[in-house]
């Protein structure tokens, strides 16, 4: 048998079948960041970006995609989600690396299926939002390490990266 369930035994995609599963509670969290010049970090913490309060919009931008996720990635589940944070952590340069906004979502619900690609999903658009936002000073910044950090809940369990 498979391990990717998103196949049917003729080897066609297919949403899976979640009704048999218990509904659990349900934690996703994701992180990624977003690596830019020491002056655009500058301009996001002085609340002085032209588009306005950069980390407050991606924050609902991040919120906002947790909530439609189903509609952008075709196989997921539509989820009542209980709870969505996207919190920010800014990192200023030093002489070995670019300063960088470091974001992490988690995601909440009670379910049948996990919420992880919610939490993903959150992540990118936030850092999205925030190269949107901060483009006209900085096209080179550069969106990374977008990953799962921890899952929790459901059949398989516990989940946390290696850091």
């Amino acid at each position: 048998m498979s391990i990717l369930t998103h196949f049917d035994a003729q080897g066609q995609a297919h949403m899976v079948d979640v009704a048999a599963k218990a509904a659990t509670h349900r934690i996703g969290v994701a992180g990624g960041r977003i690596e830019m010049k020491a002056s655009t970090l500058a301009l996001i913490e002085s609340g002085n970006a032209k588009k306005g309060d950069v980390l407050g919009i991606a924050r609902i931008a991040g919120i906002m995609a947790a909530k439609k996720t189903s509609d952008l990635i075709p196989l997921c589940h539509p989820l009542a989600l209980t709870r969505v944070a996207i919190e920010f952590e800014a990192i200023h340069a030093d002489t070995a690396r670019a300063s960088t906004i470091f974001c992490t979502a988690t995601v909440e619900t009670v379910g049948r299926t996990g919420v992880e690609m919610e939490a993903l999903t959150a992540v990118q658009v936030a850092l999205l939002t925030i190269y949107d936002m901060c483009k006209a000073a900085d096209r080179g910044m550069v969106m990374t390490d977008v990953k799962l950090l921890e899952k929790h809940g459901g059949k398989s369990g516990s989940f946390v990266a290696m850091t």
